[in-house]
């Protein structure tokens, strides 16, 4: 093998070492990244109130809101206490969900939110929720949760129907 080739070759796998360094930390540093991201914009912000500006309450039009619970892959029974409410633009309400841990063991989830129709989470403000946080049920256990929220009033009017879905995921920790 003559020395201009064992000369390429060498420098050829000092790139790809390269490469590859610059890959890994590349991935190593894009969860941080993605998490500040996140932050900055305002994505997958679920543990933090929302921030209700405008308060006028507009009794000319109602709201209807409907509430679905479900649990995935957890021991739990989960429903809403009143599956259906109307609402005025405005008004502060509060809803109660009540989730039943049927295990023999302490078990934790969260509870993730979803929204229908989707543009509908642009209006709906959460100013207190049980999903902020993990919630860890002793065996047997019943609790009652409330979210606390206000359909902002600059909603469009042709946005008559919200449907507010919660799915509880099993979590590592203890309800902090």
């Amino acid at each position: 093998m003559s020395d201009d080739l064992r000369r390429s070759n060498r420098a050829l796998l000092m790139r790809l070492c390269v490469v590859a360094l610059a890959m890994f930390g590349f991935g190593f540093a894009l969860v941080p990244f993605y998490e500040k991201i996140c932050e900055v914009t305002g994505l997958r912000d679920i543990a933090r109130p929302d921030v209700a500006m405008n308060t006028q309450i507009d009794t000319t039009r109602q709201l209807r809101i409907e509430f679905d619970a479900n649990v995935r892959n957890l021991p739990w029974r989960f429903k809403p206490v009143t599956p259906v409410i109307s609402v005025h633009p405005g008004e502060v309400t509060q809803a109660v969900f009540e989730v039943v841990n049927t295990a023999t063991h302490p078990v934790t989830g969260q509870a993730i939110p979803s929204y229908g129709p989707p543009y509908a989470a642009q209006y709906f403000r959460k100013l207190d929720c049980f999903c902020f946080a993990k919630q860890t049920l002793q065996p047997g256990e019943t609790r009652k949760m409330p979210v606390v929220f206000v359909v902002d009033p600059a909603a469009p009017p042709e946005l008559t129907t919200i449907s507010l879905s919660y799915t509880f995921f099993e979590v590592e920790g203890n309800g902090s």
